[in-house]
C-alpha cells in the first residue's frame, strides 16, 4: 500500500510541477531541467566604468532584471584568459605550486596557473606559465577543460591542459611570485582536493577531471594500471 501511495504522489508531483514547503508556507515553482528558452532575459540600460587596470575592468550597470524590474549589476571583466596546467610524468607524479594569495589572506596550493594575454595563442601562454613556475617543458599537450570561474560577477574564462613527456630546468617566477614547488603522486593531489586542502577552483576542476579521465582510461599513461 505504501508503494502505491508513493507512486501516486510522484505522479501528482509530475502533474502539478509544484513543490509546497509547509515550513516556509510558500509555493516553489518546479523548474524543468531544460529551459524553454535560452534567450537573454536581462536588459542593460547603462554601463559605467568604475575601475580599470591592466588585468581587470569593473563596471556598474543599470539593468532591467528577468522579472521586469529595475536593478543594478556589478561586473568584473578579465582581460586575460586564466590558464592551468596539470603536468604528469611517466611515474604518475604531478607538480603543485604554493603561494600566498593576497585577496584571501591565506596560503594556497594549486596547479601551475597564470594569465594569457589577448593576441597570444593560449597554448603558448600555457607553455610559458609552466616553464616560469616550475622550470618544466612538455612535448605533449592535451586540452583538459574550459570553464567560467565565477560567472555570477565576472566573465573570467579559463582553459586547463595536461602536459606530458616532460623536460626539467630552472623555474623563472615573476617578481610578484614567491613560490614553493611540490612533486607528488597525482592521486595525492586529488586527495588534497577531497580533504579540502586545495580550494582554488581551476585546480579543483582540473585535478578531479584528470582523475576521472584516468578512471575511464581516456588518458594515455603507463602508470595507471599499477596504482589500482
Amino acid at each position: 500500500m505504501i508503494g502505491v501511495i508513493a507512486v501516486a504522489n510522484v505522479k501528482l508531483f509530475a502533474k502539478n510541477h509544484k513543490i509546497f514547503d509547509e515550513n516556509m508556507e510558500t509555493d516553489i515553482e518546479f523548474h524543468n531541467e531544460h529551459p524553454q528558452t535560452t534567450d537573454n532575459p536581462w536588459k542593460t540600460l547603462s554601463i559605467k566604468q568604475v575601475y580599470d587596470n591592466p588585468w581587470i575592468e569593473v563596471t556598474h550597470r543599470e539593468v532591467i532584471n528577468p522579472s521586469g524590474g529595475p536593478g543594478i549589476y556589478g561586473m568584473v571583466h578579465f582581460k586575460n584568459v586564466a590558464i592551468g596546467i596539470v603536468p604528469i610524468d611517466q611515474d604518475g607524479y604531478t607538480w603543485l605550486v604554493g603561494q600566498y594569495r593576497y585577496p584571501l589572506e591565506c596560503y594556497s596550493w594549486e596547479i601551475p596557473e597564470g594569465g594569457g594575454p589577448a593576441g597570444r595563442p593560449v597554448i603558448e601562454s600555457a607553455k610559458l606559465e609552466l616553464l616560469e613556475e616550475t622550470g618544466i617543458r612538455a612535448r605533449r599537450w592535451t586540452q583538459l577543460l574550459e570553464m567560467h570561474v565565477s560567472n555570477s560577477v565576472s566573465d573570467e574564462y579559463a582553459i586547463a591542459y595536461i602536459a606530458q613527456e616532460l623536460e626539467f630546468g630552472a623555474a623563472q617566477p615573476e617578481e610578484t611570485e614567491l613560490l614553493q614547488i611540490r612533486r607528488m603522486p597525482i592521486t595525492e593531489a586529488v586527495e588534497m582536493v577531497m580533504r579540502g586542502e586545495i580550494t582554488d577552483s581551476l585546480s579543483v576542476a582540473a585535478l578531479l577531471k584528470v582523475n576521472e579521465w584516468l578512471r575511464r582510461g581516456l588518458l594515455d599513461v603507463n602508470f595507471f594500471d599499477e596504482r589500482k
